[in-house]
């Protein structure tokens, strides 16, 4: 393992948390004036999100992720306990409700989402039981039933809130995990299928989620994109509204933006401009290069994150590697798709950028945990070189 890598690794996720401070200092104007009256609402609250996950990631970075294996019982108690958070999220229990969906726990000031802790107890859970398993990643009930109905529990709970979203992310990066540790496709296949069948067969009977599929089909083979500009909320589905004033947006920044702090759609055009359409106003604003930028430094991160992997000390350190750095990547691609209408809406959280705790949290969780195992891989290769040394 190249120490260069780890510091390149941690300057990309700094270059990201700083291009989104900027943008979310501009993209939350209007709305914090408008729901706060303050300005800088939206933007002093996300200051301390990143502060409190700055210690949450240097924390699980110099913490041996050895022992979410090594200690009995820590990986199960952090998978319950989420799920047990997953369970009084749900509408009959404590849920908050926004937006028709019961995704947060109120607790005073600070707003709970727990699917996204789930996405990285996922990782935790199905990385110590498959590392535990061995060779008995092959067999189908310990190493294709077992980890799939650990992931099922949580994208259960997902669908009830509903959040799609999660459900997707997690069932993916649990299948991902599974893959990496040799689990069998052709176990994993039929399983994964059911379980997609179930997922899409839940979603029909959802109109809020039916509506925005039917927008977006519409919008893709029914509409031209010279008559993006001219679209209203009394012409179009409301589904699908957003991603076209995101659309505008980007098209308003062409090469070199109007300029930070200019923005034309952030002015209630774009009502979720500081959280989920975030890259929309940072487009406008800076440009085409802003934009390459910012998806550069992604693949940037999924790289060097790949990177980590292979160089890891053990199995173990891979799957949790591959797991974080999916769920990040993963993310950040799916909300840009939605943003450049590319993709259905679907509320999802751009890593780094969009407002909100709990994401931001769990984003540097994921980052000290990459980090972790590619401090100790760096730790184990000097020790080893050293060990060589004295022998000759």
């Amino acid at each position: 393992m190249r120490k260069s890598a780890l510091v390149a690794f941690a300057l990309v996720v700094a270059a990201l948390v700083a291009l989104g401070l900027i943008v979310l200092f501009s993209a939350s104007e209007a709305n914090g004036i408008r729901l706060h009256k303050n300005a800088y609402h939206f933007f002093n609250r996300q200051i301390v999100y990143i502060a409190a996950g700055v210690v949450v990631a240097v924390v699980a970075a110099f913490v041996d992720y050895r022992k979410w294996r090594e200690i009995p019982g820590v990986a199960w108690m952090f998978y319950l306990a989420v799920l047990a958070l997953m369970v009084l999220v749900l509408p009959q229990f404590i849920g908050h409700k926004v937006n028709g969906s019961y995704r947060w726990i109120t607790l005073g000031p600070v707003n709970l989402q727990p699917s996204e802790l789930a996405k990285l107890a996922t990782v935790v859970m199905v990385a110590v039981w498959m590392d535990r398993l061995g060779l008995g990643v092959e067999k189908f009930v310990k190493g294709t039933l077992v980890p799939f109905a650990l992931i099922g529990a949580y994208a259960f709970l997902a669908q009830r809130e509903p959040d799609y979203g999660s459900l997707m992310v997690i069932g993916l990066v649990g299948s991902l995990v599974m893959f990496v540790a040799g689990a069998r496709i052709k176990h994993m296949f039929p399983v994964g299928l059911l379980g997609g069948v179930a997922a899409v067969i839940a979603m029909s009977f959802n109109d809020n989620r039916m509506r925005r599929l039917a927008a977006f089909v519409n919008a893709a083979f029914g509409k031209s994109a010279e008559t993006v500009e001219k679209v209203t909320t009394a012409n179009m589905d409301p589904a699908q509204y957003q991603a076209h004033m995101a659309l505008v947006a980007i098209k308003n920044g062409g090469f070199t933006g109007v300029g930070l702090g200019e923005s034309i759609q952030k002015q209630y055009y774009l009502p979720e401009c500081h959280t989920d359409f975030i890259f929309a106003v940072g487009a406008e604003e800076l440009g085409l290069f802003f934009s390459i930028g910012v998806i550069l430094l992604f693949v940037a991160f999924f790289v060097l994150s790949v990177y980590i992997a292979r160089n890891a000390s053990d199995r173990f350190g891979r799957y949790l590697v591959i797991g974080m750095s999916f769920i990040v990547f993963f993310q950040a691609m799916f909300n840009l798709g939605v943003v450049c209408e590319a993709l259905p809406t679907k509320g999802m959280a751009l890593p780094f950028f969009s407002y909100g705790g709990t994401n931001m949290l769990c984003a540097f969780f994921a980052v000290g945990t990459i980090l972790s195992v590619g401090i100790h891989a760096y730790r184990d290769s000097k020790r080893i070189l050293t060990r060589g040394a004295v022998r000759m």
